[in-house]
């Protein structure tokens, strides 16, 4: 089994999507206190400087995500390891707002960014009939990180100053990851493929789209706006999650445990997503992903009970386990794999900018004085919103054959 490529490009997708986590949204967030404290900044001040560096790192993403449909896995895999333990290196130093902007900045760039970038992109390009279930599979990393890493966090923070903890994460990504890559896909190239019958006869069938072309598809925008809704809500509330238990009145513990919620009911949508894109298409499915958020943010605006916390964040978990694997898979079945690192490049990019967007939105109206049920309200309006536009192109979801 060990021996066997497929489970080595899945592993290696887990992994990835798991230190992937450094610079996610949700893992920051947990540090917003600390260093607003330490450097005496509003909320909206944080989320202004959060937002700027995120949007940054997604212009930059763009371009350098390309570059992994021109090299082997393996050297685009070392570059980024070496650099996100750089960046989380600087995040222990920062001891001012252009050094914390730097540090965002490259968090963003390299971990949330470009670590689910090679991730996503390996296990999309490899795979092909089976992709949806070794999508779910690797991305069950990142969910397994979720569950993990907040009460892991916020343990430590009792008895490790924040700067030093991410002195040990720095030393960690540098030790662990380099030898796990060589491991895995030193043997991958460019053009390995899943072992399949029909896998040759797929790819000459289907038009596999330039990214200059897939700019020109007005579909593309609409599936996109739908996908990006799951990253900019979800990084508003994670990045701003003090803000929400001052509102709620909730315990300083609540958002880390329900957590867990969140986590599991991402891996069972995971495992459920997976194998309903190989039954069904992810095409299909899209319609479904972001209804879960919608009651998410419908709680959140009529409920004040702790226990809500777990049903909004377990329902968010829901749509993020559909969205974290059609986000990948749909890209594949409408424009095809042959450029599918520059395709994913640029919604990863996407993706990146609209936690900028989230971040910023957040921070904007947390500072005039809006209330998290009024943030809420915003977030369910554009649910509705992107829902409608997909509904209507549906039936036109498909993709061009030779």
């Amino acid at each position: 089994m060990f021996k066997s490529l497929n489970f080595k490009v899945i592993l290696f997708g887990f992994i990835f999507t798991f230190f992937s986590s450094f610079g996610q949204s949700y893992f920051l967030g947990l540090f917003n206190s600390s260093i607003r404290d330490a450097l005496s900044i509003s909320h909206g001040q944080f989320g202004s400087i959060y937002a700027s560096a995120t949007l940054l790192s997604s212009f930059l993403l763009i371009w350098i995500g390309k570059k992994i449909d021109d090299v082997n896995v393996i050297k685009f895999a070392f570059f980024v390891v070496i650099l996100l333990s750089i960046s989380s290196f600087s995040f222990s130093k920062i001891n001012s707002v252009i050094y914390l902007f730097i540090a965002i900045f490259l968090m963003r760039l390299f971990g949330q960014g470009l670590m689910s970038h090679t991730a996503s992109t390996t296990v999309s390009r490899f795979f092909d009939r089976s992709r949806g279930k070794a999508l779910s599979t690797a991305w069950l990393g990142l969910s397994s990180a979720e569950f993990l890493l907040p009460i892991l966090v916020v343990y430590l923070l009792t008895f490790l100053n924040w700067r030093d903890l991410w002195v040990y994460i720095s030393f960690g990504i540098i030790i662990f990851l380099p030898l796990v890559s060589f491991f895995l896909v030193k043997n991958l190239k460019i053009d390995s493929r899943e072992k399949s019958e029909d896998l040759k006869i797929k790819e000459k069938e289907i038009k596999q789209w330039r990214r200059s072309e897939v700019l020109k598809d007005y579909k593309f925008y609409i599936v996109c706006g739908n996908l990006l809704a799951m990253p900019w809500i979800f990084t508003g509330f994670a990045v701003f999650q003090s803000f929400i238990l001052n509102s709620k009145n909730w315990g300083p513990y609540i958002i880390a445990q329900s957590f867990m919620a969140y986590s599991i009911l991402s891996v069972v949508t995971l495992s459920l997503a997976g194998f309903l894109i190989d039954k069904f298409s992810s095409r299909k499915l899209l319609i479904f992903m972001n209804i879960p958020i919608f009651f998410a943010v419908i709680v959140l605006i009529f409920f004040q009970s702790p226990i809500s916390s777990f049903i909004f964040l377990g329902l968010m978990g829901m749509t993020n386990g559909f969205a974290n694997v059609l986000g990948s898979a749909t890209w594949a079945e409408l424009y095809g794999v042959k450029y599918i690192g520059g395709i994913k490049a640029m919604t990863s990019a996407l993706m990146v900018f609209s936690t900028a967007f989230g971040t910023a939105l957040f921070g904007f109206l947390i500072d005039k004085g809006f209330t998290i049920e009024e943030i809420a309200s915003v977030s369910g309006f554009y649910i509705a919103t992107m829902f409608i536009l997909l509904f209507l192109i549906k039936s036109r979801l498909n993709p061009k054959y030779l």
